[in-house]
């Protein structure tokens, strides 16, 4: 599992959400998406993406920037396509985070877009998407607070908000430059590989790690 932990304790946990919590599947979206004529993804989108997810732009203009590569379809066909990224959140993580966040202080940290957030809650329903906010001290999504993982600010925010002490914060992630950006910050981390790791593992991994 590739993770290397000092004897210091951990005190708190930083997840990510999408392939840590809630599965998804690029390969998917993009397929939905070339079958509505996308050719391929580009800088323009990556870029618009950024946009996006930081707040910058708001769901039309995402879209609208999206027809300029997709010109014979609509807002809601991109939108379906676009939010079939998302697919299923076993329960059994929900029952975990809820186990784990009476002994640690949690919180979520995701690059992701208003239109995702929306689908999650809607696909899933309030009463869950609640159940799953309430087990952590705060949520942080990079399109209502401005930063995206692998930016050293996205973390540091979280850190001076909440005075944690990198040190005795794991930090949990599937992408490997966003585990790179919070080693930079002297977090402990811990890399997720989704196709052969689940997170609901990690009570056995800090159980040891206080031992």
């Amino acid at each position: 599992m590739n993770l290397k932990f000092s004897e210091i304790m951990i005190e708190a946990i930083i997840f990510d959400f999408g392939d840590v919590f809630i599965n998804i599947d690029n390969e998917v979206c993009m397929n939905e998406l070339k079958k509505l004529g996308l050719k391929e993804w580009n800088d323009d989108l990556a870029e618009l993406n950024i946009q996006y997810e930081t707040g910058k732009i708001d769901e039309l203009e995402f879209f609208s920037g999206f027809q300029k590569h997709i010109p014979n379809h609509d807002v809601v066909e991109i939108r379906t396509a676009w939010n079939s990224l998302l697919q299923d959140f076993p329960l059994e993580r929900l029952e975990f985070l809820q186990m784990l966040s009476s002994r640690f202080k949690l919180y979520l940290l995701s690059n992701t877009d208003r239109t995702h957030i929306e689908k999650f809650e809607h696909k899933f329903g309030m009463s869950f998407a609640r159940d799953f906010y309430s087990c952590f001290e705060k949520v942080y999504f990079s399109f209502e607070f401005g930063f995206r993982k692998p930016d050293e600010k996205a973390f540091q925010f979280i850190i001076n908000n909440h005075n944690l002490t990198p040190k005795k914060t794991l930090f949990v992630d599937d992408n490997i430059n966003n585990i790179l950006g919070a080693q930079k910050l002297g977090l402990k981390t811990w890399h997720l590989d989704p196709k052969k790791e689940d997170v609901t593992q990690l009570p056995l991994i800090l159980n040891a790690v206080h031992d």
